[in-house]
């Protein structure tokens, strides 16, 4: 991660150069400004570093200038703080917000890890991901932040097996399942045996071995039968997609780069995607992608990638 998104003061100067930048500054800003400048030498350093970030978006302007004349009830604060989010990547507003900032366990880009728990359960988790374990004398409790976990459970009739993700929870009924939370969607699929899926939405379902399901915002969906070499196909470092909203795509994809990829067009989201991609190639699979669908990608060294429609 980048380590100005753990330094508030560079947060601060990002804020404050691009609020200096705007047309609508007034007296009273520039006069706080200088305020907050000679008010710590630290300030000062903070200030130069933000302009040095800023150079490296320059190709970025025409795209801040486009998106403010298309939405003139954006607010000058909600501009600024989209436009530092922006600069910083997976850095900047956007990494302070993350989920699982915290967590016991966490992957970074494009790494795996199998972790060993307590009750001899094991968990794998994927690129960028996170949980904790709360184990108690009663039950066995896992909270997966962001991310995908493929659980192996040990049994243990006395204390149950859950997973909490996105306001619902899985309940192991078995012993291995994959449950991955991504874009605010939690998508459960049983590799043997069966799991409960339950959520304070939607009424409990028994998922069986070879099924799968989703819950988000919209609440439950139907069960649908899994294709588990899909599903596993990130435990050996492929991403398959068949049929999947483009929208989706991208959330997946960016779980495997640094950097943001942000959907300027939501009218493309939808477009269906079919492919099968290696986690360590997603700047050749972007292309291939824009390729495809006739999109256009715009890039600013490794922080952003913005998807448009063509033309």
């Amino acid at each position: 991660m980048n380590e100005d998104a753990t330094d508030p003061i560079v947060m601060e100067a990002l804020e404050w150069f691009v609020r200096m930048r705007d047309d609508k500054v007034t007296a009273a800003d520039r006069q706080a400004f200088e305020a907050w400048l000679t008010a710590n030498d630290a300030h000062v350093a903070a200030w130069e570093h933000a302009q040095t970030l800023w150079a490296r978006f320059d190709i970025m302007q025409p795209e801040f200038d486009r998106m403010r004349r298309g939405r003139p009830l954006l607010s000058r604060r909600n501009f600024v703080l989209g436009s530092v989010a922006i600069i910083g990547g997976l850095g900047g507003l956007y990494a302070i917000n993350q989920p699982g900032l915290f967590a016991e366990y966490k992957t970074d880009i494009g790494e795996r890890r199998t972790i060993g728990l307590p009750d001899g359960s094991t968990v794998e988790l994927g690129s960028y991901s996170a949980l904790s374990t709360h184990f108690s004398e009663k039950e066995r409790r896992v909270e997966l932040y962001r991310g995908e976990g493929f659980f192996d459970v040990s049994r243990d009739p006395a204390r149950p097996f859950l997973v909490d993700a996105g306001g619902g929870n899985t309940r192991a009924l078995g012993t291995k399942f994959d449950v991955k939370f991504v874009d605010d969607l939690v998508t459960v699929a049983v590799s043997e045996h069966a799991v409960q899926v339950q959520g304070g939405g939607f009424s409990n379902l028994r998922l069986e071995e070879g099924w799968q399901v989703s819950y988000g915002r919209d609440g439950l969906g139907q069960p649908i039968e899994a294709s588990l070499d899909t599903v596993e196909a990130w435990r050996s470092d492929r991403i398959i997609f068949q049929d999947v909203p483009l929208r989706r795509v991208l959330a997946e994809l960016e779980r495997y780069r640094r950097g943001r990829i942000i959907l300027m067009d939501s009218s493309i989201g939808d477009i269906p995607v079919t492919a099968i991609f290696e986690t360590a190639r997603t700047e050749s699979a972007l292309q291939t992608i824009a390729d495809t669908l006739g999109i256009r990608l715009l890039s600013a060294a490794n922080y952003v990638t913005l998807v448009y429609r063509a033309g």
